[in-house]
This record gives structure tokens, sequence and C-alpha cells, in this order.
């Protein structure tokens, strides 16, 4: 009998690409970089879906501004993604109110995913881009096992105390045979207005170190700026909202970075 976790593995009808995001800890912005790669993509011309694959936290409905935006169900009983700027968004925040508890068991979780996948009316796809829950729990593992992934994207913070995190990620994306993209050093300094200074809001880890011992590329430092929360809270990602700012010119060139996976 055979053993091979991935033996199920299936691809999307009509999706080309799937981009994993994660992180092994919370509060590292990973879903707001995942949603801006997301329009990046779609601005380099790609289509492009955002699946938020984050069950018990669901973000992505706030982050574009879709909140209480129940999607439609066609006659053949799939759900039509929520479409904006340009993106087909799908999350658990659409099919629930925002203050209720997803108080789940695991089967009812891979339950959820299975039909994210498949019930869903992703259409033609470049790019999924699927922001995952913190962590290297149930939700990773289900997805590597039921479609291939093209790679994965990890997000960390400066300080030691996310990279022992951050290496838990890539060690789980390794065990399951998902390529690394990179690592995305998030609030990696804050300069103040006016200046160039580069101030480091968290105690410099050694993350540079780990990741050329492993081979790993550091594909992005994203600076702190208030202005990338504030977009966010307004349902505009910067890559909308800002489209000629260095913090977009930043998520472009990590758009560029995932297309040369091509």
């Amino acid at each position: 009998m055979s053993m091979n976790p991935f033996e199920h593995q299936a691809p999307i009808p009509g999706i080309t690409n799937i981009i994993i995001v994660g992180s092994g800890k919370g509060g590292v912005g990973k879903s707001t970089v995942a949603a801006n790669i997301a329009l990046a993509l779609k601005a380099e011309g790609k289509r492009v879906g955002l699946l938020d694959a984050d069950i018990y936290g669901p973000s992505v409905p706030r982050i574009f501004g879709a909140i209480n935006q129940p999607p439609v169900t066609g006659p053949d009983s799939k759900i039509a993604p929520i479409v904006r700027h340009g993106l087909k968004l799908m999350s658990m925040g659409f099919l629930i109110n925002e203050n209720q508890a997803v108080v789940w068991r695991g089967p009812m979780l891979f339950k959820a995913i299975e039909q994210f996948f498949h019930d869903v009316t992703w259409g033609e796809l470049d790019y999924l881009v699927i922001d995952l829950p913190p962590g290297t729990g149930d939700v990773a593992l289900t997805i590597a096992q039921k479609v291939p992934v093209t790679g994965a994207i990890v997000v960390c913070t400066p300080q030691n105390l996310a990279l022992v995190d951050a290496k838990k990620a890539i060690d789980m994306f390794k065990q399951i045979k998902v390529p690394i993209v990179g690592v995305i050093e998030n609030m990696a300094h804050f300069t103040p207005p006016g200046t160039k200074d580069k101030i480091a809001l968290f105690p410099k880890g050694d993350l540079n170190i780990y990741l050329d011992a492993n081979g790993i590329k550091k594909i992005a430092e994203i600076p702190f700026d208030p202005q990338i929360g504030l977009a966010i809270e307004a349902g505009m990602p910067s890559v909308i909202s800002a489209s000629e700012s260095d913090i977009s010119k930043i998520f472009s060139k990590i758009a560029k970075e995932v297309i040369s996976l091509e």
C-alpha cells in the first residue's frame, strides 16, 4: 500500500501557478504582504486570485474593504469569488459574520480547503496566491497534499524570536517538498519622515546568516511604514493606493521574482 501523502495532488482546473505565503508566527504582516504581492502580480498583467486560507482568523475581507459581502452561489452550487481591483478573492470571512468564531476541528477544516479549491469558480488564473494561517499546522499540510504548489514565500520580522518560527515554516516547506521562492523581511527598519536614517524597530537577529548558510534568497526588505497599515485599514492596499511609492516598487520587484519562476 502506498504511503505517499502527495499521491492525491490534483491541479485546480484553469489555475497555472499556486504561490503560498506563510510565516512561522502571527503578527509579522503576512496577510498584508500576500495581498500586495497579489496586486503586484495583477499590475504585471497576470490574472490573479487570492485565497485567504486562514480559516480561524481571516483578514482578506477587511484588507480589501469587502466586509459583509456574501458571495453569490450559482445554479451549479459553486461560489463566485468577490472581485476587488481586478483580483478574485475568497475567504471564510465572506461566509460568516466578522465577529463570529469558527469553532471547527480538523476534518471540517480540510473540507473547507477542498471546497475553496474546487467549489469556487476561479476561472482562468495565472496565479492563485494563498495566504496561509500562521504556523506549521494542518492547513499548509493539506494544501501541499491536495494541489501542486509552484513556490512558497516566508514572511519574517528581523528579530531572532521571529526567525525561530520562520525556520520552522521553511523546514515544513522543505519536508512537504514545496520549493521556497525566498524570505521577505518585513518591518526591516523605520525611516522617520524627512530623514534618511534607518532605525531598527526590532533587535537585528541572525536572519541573513541563516539564509546564507542554507542557500535561501532574501527577496525583499520591507521597511516599517505607517502608510502600509493605514492603507490596509482603509481597504486599499499600498500597491493600489500608492502605486508610485517606494513600497509599491518593492512589491513590483517581488512580483517579478515570482514570475521568473515560470
